[in-house]
Protein backbone atom coordinates (compact mmCIF):
# COMPACT_ATOMS: atom_id res chain seq x y z
CA UNK A 1 0.00 0.00 0.00
CA UNK A 2 2.68 2.79 0.71
CA UNK A 3 4.38 1.75 -2.36
CA UNK A 4 1.30 2.75 -4.55
CA UNK A 5 0.99 6.03 -2.04
CA UNK A 6 4.50 6.63 -3.00
CA UNK A 7 3.78 6.06 -7.13
CA UNK A 8 1.13 8.33 -6.96
CA UNK A 9 3.12 11.34 -5.40
CA UNK A 10 6.12 10.82 -7.89
CA UNK A 11 3.46 10.62 -10.45
CA UNK A 12 1.72 13.92 -9.57
CA UNK A 13 5.10 15.30 -9.20
CA UNK A 14 6.43 14.90 -12.41
CA UNK A 15 2.64 15.55 -13.82
CA UNK A 16 2.61 18.96 -12.15
CA UNK A 17 6.41 20.12 -13.44
CA UNK A 18 5.63 19.20 -17.00
CA UNK A 19 2.52 20.89 -17.13
CA UNK A 20 4.84 24.40 -16.80
CA UNK A 21 6.80 23.97 -20.16
CA UNK A 22 8.47 27.33 -22.37
CA UNK A 23 5.08 26.98 -24.14
CA UNK A 24 3.22 28.76 -21.43
CA UNK A 25 5.14 31.75 -21.91
CA UNK A 26 4.92 34.64 -24.53
CA UNK A 27 8.07 37.05 -22.94
CA UNK A 28 11.33 36.44 -21.69
CA UNK A 29 13.52 39.13 -19.72
CA UNK A 30 17.36 39.25 -19.81
CA UNK A 31 19.42 40.62 -17.57
CA UNK A 32 21.79 43.52 -18.55
CA UNK A 33 24.51 41.79 -16.89
CA UNK A 34 25.08 38.19 -15.69
CA UNK A 35 26.76 37.66 -12.44
CA UNK A 36 29.64 36.43 -13.72
CA UNK A 37 30.38 39.54 -15.73
CA UNK A 38 32.12 42.50 -14.81
CA UNK A 39 30.14 45.01 -17.02
CA UNK A 40 26.79 44.72 -18.84
CA UNK A 41 26.96 42.97 -21.99
CA UNK A 42 30.51 41.83 -21.78
CA UNK A 43 31.47 40.04 -24.50
CA UNK A 44 27.99 40.89 -26.19
CA UNK A 45 26.59 37.90 -24.38
CA UNK A 46 23.71 39.62 -23.09
CA UNK A 47 22.70 40.93 -26.76
CA UNK A 48 23.54 37.94 -28.38
CA UNK A 49 21.48 35.89 -25.01
CA UNK A 50 18.40 38.26 -26.30
CA UNK A 51 18.88 37.71 -30.20
CA UNK A 52 18.83 33.89 -30.50
CA UNK A 53 15.87 33.52 -27.29
CA UNK A 54 13.98 36.02 -30.36
CA UNK A 55 14.96 33.72 -33.32
CA UNK A 56 13.67 31.11 -31.33
CA UNK A 57 9.71 32.58 -30.91
CA UNK A 58 9.81 34.87 -28.06
CA UNK A 59 8.85 38.43 -26.94
CA UNK A 60 12.09 39.42 -25.07
CA UNK A 61 13.03 42.48 -23.24
CA UNK A 62 16.22 43.62 -21.27
CA UNK A 63 14.64 43.60 -17.59
CA UNK A 64 15.79 47.42 -17.34
CA UNK A 65 13.91 48.27 -20.72
CA UNK A 66 10.51 49.28 -20.91
CA UNK A 67 8.52 46.27 -20.65
CA UNK A 68 4.57 46.23 -21.83
CA UNK A 69 1.98 46.30 -18.93
CA UNK A 70 1.40 42.87 -18.96
CA UNK A 71 4.52 41.75 -17.62
CA UNK A 72 5.04 44.69 -15.24
CA UNK A 73 1.58 44.51 -14.12
CA UNK A 74 3.08 40.56 -13.18
CA UNK A 75 6.07 39.62 -13.81
CA UNK A 76 4.83 35.87 -13.56
CA UNK A 77 3.85 36.00 -17.02
CA UNK A 78 7.23 36.26 -18.38
CA UNK A 79 10.65 33.80 -17.87
CA UNK A 80 14.30 35.02 -16.65
CA UNK A 81 17.38 34.37 -18.16
CA UNK A 82 20.11 33.23 -16.25
CA UNK A 83 23.44 32.59 -17.69
CA UNK A 84 25.60 29.95 -15.11
CA UNK A 85 29.29 30.14 -15.29
CA UNK A 86 31.27 26.55 -14.52
CA UNK A 87 34.85 27.24 -13.86
CA UNK A 88 37.57 25.00 -15.16
CA UNK A 89 40.97 24.52 -16.76
CA UNK A 90 41.39 25.69 -20.05
CA UNK A 91 37.75 25.53 -20.87
CA UNK A 92 35.18 28.07 -20.89
CA UNK A 93 31.88 26.35 -19.52
CA UNK A 94 27.89 28.43 -19.70
CA UNK A 95 24.62 27.07 -18.86
CA UNK A 96 21.52 28.46 -20.06
CA UNK A 97 18.33 28.37 -17.49
CA UNK A 98 15.18 29.79 -18.18
CA UNK A 99 12.72 30.52 -14.40
CA UNK A 100 9.85 31.34 -13.76
CA UNK A 101 9.18 34.17 -11.05
CA UNK A 102 9.24 32.01 -7.92
CA UNK A 103 12.73 30.76 -9.53
CA UNK A 104 11.43 27.14 -10.70
CA UNK A 105 13.92 26.11 -13.60
CA UNK A 106 11.71 25.75 -16.64
CA UNK A 107 14.47 25.19 -19.12
CA UNK A 108 18.43 24.06 -18.61
CA UNK A 109 20.31 23.82 -21.54
CA UNK A 110 23.34 21.70 -21.31
CA UNK A 111 26.76 22.86 -20.80
CA UNK A 112 28.20 24.88 -23.64
CA UNK A 113 31.91 24.19 -24.16
CA UNK A 114 34.93 26.51 -25.70
CA UNK A 115 38.57 25.79 -25.75
CA UNK A 116 39.29 29.18 -27.49
CA UNK A 117 41.90 30.93 -25.41
CA UNK A 118 40.75 34.61 -25.79
CA UNK A 119 37.72 35.62 -23.84
CA UNK A 120 35.67 36.86 -25.83
CA UNK A 121 35.02 34.03 -29.05
CA UNK A 122 35.39 31.60 -25.63
CA UNK A 123 32.25 32.76 -23.81
CA UNK A 124 30.58 33.44 -27.46
CA UNK A 125 30.99 30.10 -28.40
CA UNK A 126 30.04 28.94 -25.04
CA UNK A 127 27.23 30.19 -25.31
CA UNK A 128 26.09 29.34 -28.59
CA UNK A 129 26.94 26.09 -27.79
CA UNK A 130 24.52 25.96 -24.57
CA UNK A 131 21.60 27.15 -26.57
CA UNK A 132 21.94 24.08 -29.27
CA UNK A 133 19.72 22.57 -26.41
CA UNK A 134 16.90 24.95 -26.41
CA UNK A 135 16.89 24.02 -30.65
CA UNK A 136 15.78 20.32 -29.67
CA UNK A 137 13.14 21.94 -27.97
CA UNK A 138 10.13 22.64 -29.75
CA UNK A 139 8.52 26.05 -29.14
CA UNK A 140 4.97 27.28 -29.73
CA UNK A 141 3.30 29.58 -27.22
CA UNK A 142 -0.08 28.10 -25.98
CA UNK A 143 -1.61 31.39 -24.92
CA UNK A 144 -1.70 30.37 -21.16
CA UNK A 145 -1.30 33.13 -18.55
CA UNK A 146 0.23 32.43 -15.78
CA UNK A 147 -1.10 33.80 -12.69
CA UNK A 148 0.99 34.09 -9.25
CA UNK A 149 -0.57 32.17 -6.78
CA UNK A 150 -2.76 34.06 -4.61
CA UNK A 151 -3.89 33.28 -0.69
CA UNK A 152 -6.85 32.20 0.47
CA UNK A 153 -9.58 35.36 0.92
CA UNK A 154 -13.39 35.43 1.42
CA UNK A 155 -15.65 34.60 -1.37
CA UNK A 156 -15.30 37.48 -3.94
CA UNK A 157 -17.99 39.79 -5.10
CA UNK A 158 -19.45 38.89 -8.26
CA UNK A 159 -18.88 42.15 -10.31
CA UNK A 160 -20.01 43.24 -13.81
CA UNK A 161 -17.58 42.03 -16.31
CA UNK A 162 -16.26 44.80 -18.69
CA UNK A 163 -13.89 44.45 -21.92
CA UNK A 164 -10.61 43.20 -22.10
CA UNK A 165 -8.23 46.08 -22.60
CA UNK A 166 -6.34 46.21 -26.38
CA UNK A 167 -3.28 44.27 -26.10
CA UNK A 168 -0.60 46.71 -25.69
CA UNK A 169 1.13 48.06 -29.43
CA UNK A 170 4.89 46.05 -29.67
CA UNK A 171 7.73 48.02 -29.21
CA UNK A 172 9.55 49.38 -31.77
CA UNK A 173 13.29 48.41 -32.73
CA UNK A 174 15.76 50.81 -31.06
CA UNK A 175 17.03 53.19 -33.78
CA UNK A 176 20.33 53.51 -33.79
CA UNK A 177 22.64 56.51 -34.05
CA UNK A 178 24.33 56.01 -37.68
CA UNK A 179 27.97 56.31 -39.09
CA UNK A 180 29.23 56.89 -42.16
CA UNK A 181 32.62 54.35 -43.14
CA UNK A 182 35.77 55.87 -42.40
CA UNK A 183 37.12 53.71 -45.73
CA UNK A 184 37.70 50.19 -46.94
CA UNK A 185 38.56 47.41 -44.67
CA UNK A 186 40.10 44.46 -46.37
CA UNK A 187 38.80 41.05 -45.22
CA UNK A 188 41.66 37.88 -44.12
CA UNK A 189 40.15 34.74 -42.89
CA UNK A 190 41.01 33.13 -39.81
CA UNK A 191 40.13 30.41 -38.16
CA UNK A 192 36.78 31.11 -36.93
CA UNK A 193 35.95 34.02 -38.91
CA UNK A 194 38.03 37.26 -40.36
CA UNK A 195 40.10 39.85 -39.30
CA UNK A 196 39.33 43.29 -40.78
CA UNK A 197 42.60 45.25 -41.70
CA UNK A 198 42.76 48.94 -43.15
CA UNK A 199 45.55 50.26 -45.53
CA UNK A 200 48.01 50.69 -41.96
CA UNK A 201 47.89 47.99 -41.66
CA UNK A 202 45.68 47.59 -38.51
CA UNK A 203 43.16 45.34 -37.48
CA UNK A 204 40.27 46.84 -37.32
CA UNK A 205 38.30 44.09 -36.22
CA UNK A 206 37.65 40.92 -35.59
CA UNK A 207 34.56 38.64 -37.06
CA UNK A 208 33.37 35.72 -35.45
CA UNK A 209 30.90 33.52 -37.52
CA UNK A 210 27.77 32.59 -36.18
CA UNK A 211 25.30 30.03 -37.84
CA UNK A 212 23.52 32.43 -39.50
CA UNK A 213 24.54 33.97 -43.16
CA UNK A 214 26.02 37.22 -42.99
CA UNK A 215 25.68 37.96 -39.39
CA UNK A 216 28.94 37.74 -37.52
CA UNK A 217 30.32 38.39 -33.32
CA UNK A 218 32.85 41.44 -33.66
CA UNK A 219 34.76 43.53 -31.36
CA UNK A 220 37.00 46.72 -32.15
CA UNK A 221 39.29 46.25 -29.17
CA UNK A 222 36.99 48.36 -26.93
CA UNK A 223 33.51 47.58 -27.75
CA UNK A 224 31.57 44.17 -28.18
CA UNK A 225 28.99 43.89 -30.79
CA UNK A 226 27.86 42.61 -34.11
CA UNK A 227 28.58 43.09 -37.70
CA UNK A 228 25.65 42.27 -40.11
CA UNK A 229 24.56 43.05 -43.86
CA UNK A 230 21.43 45.14 -44.50
CA UNK A 231 19.73 46.41 -47.78
CA UNK A 232 23.35 45.14 -48.84
CA UNK A 233 25.55 47.02 -46.58
CA UNK A 234 27.65 46.21 -43.86
CA UNK A 235 27.17 47.62 -40.52
CA UNK A 236 28.87 47.08 -37.08
CA UNK A 237 26.37 47.53 -34.52
CA UNK A 238 27.09 47.95 -30.51
CA UNK A 239 26.45 49.80 -27.49
CA UNK A 240 27.72 52.93 -26.25
CA UNK A 241 26.76 54.74 -23.02
CA UNK A 242 23.13 52.68 -22.94
CA UNK A 243 22.75 53.95 -26.84
CA UNK A 244 22.74 51.26 -30.09
CA UNK A 245 25.38 52.66 -32.51
CA UNK A 246 25.89 51.87 -36.14
CA UNK A 247 28.54 52.32 -37.78
CA UNK A 248 28.42 51.50 -41.86
CA UNK A 249 31.76 49.64 -43.21
CA UNK A 250 33.50 49.20 -46.52
CA UNK A 251 34.60 45.43 -46.69
CA UNK A 252 36.86 43.79 -49.48
CA UNK A 253 36.68 39.95 -48.80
Amino acid sequence: MKGYALLFLVFASFSGYAQNTINNYKYVLVPERFNFSKEDNQYGLNTVTKSLLEEKGFTVYFDNSEIPKEIAGNRCNALNTEVVQKKGLFVTNLTLLLKDCKGNIIFKSKEGKSREKEFAPAYNLALRDAFTSLNDVPYAYDGTAIAEPQQATAPAVVAQQTPAPPPPPPTAPPVPETKEAAGTLYAQATANGYQLIDTSPKIVLTLLKTSVADYFIANNGVSNGIVLKKNGDWYFEYYKDNKLVAEKLLIKF
